[in-house]
């Protein structure tokens, strides 16, 4: 399937990935992210249950804090 990951077109040989599935395939490793699906915010504990399709347009945008 094809997606828009972050404004870039991926690739992935698969028919539908979880959020989760897509973190650790493509090694996001950040404690503090943002996931949107075509715009719609994913809380963390959906990660495993909200699926990314062919087309979708997906962000992970990472959190950093400090002072």
């Amino acid at each position: 399937m094809e997606i828009l990951l972050n404004n870039n077109i991926e690739f992935i040989d698969a028919e539908a990935i979880s959020v989760q599935e897509l973190l650790l395939y493509k090694n996001f490793t950040f404690r503090m992210l943002v996931i949107k699906i075509n715009g719609q915010l994913v809380k963390k504990d959906q990660y495993t249950s909200a699926m990314i399709h062919h087309g979708d347009q997906v962000q992970v945008i990472h959190l950093v804090s400090g002072g």
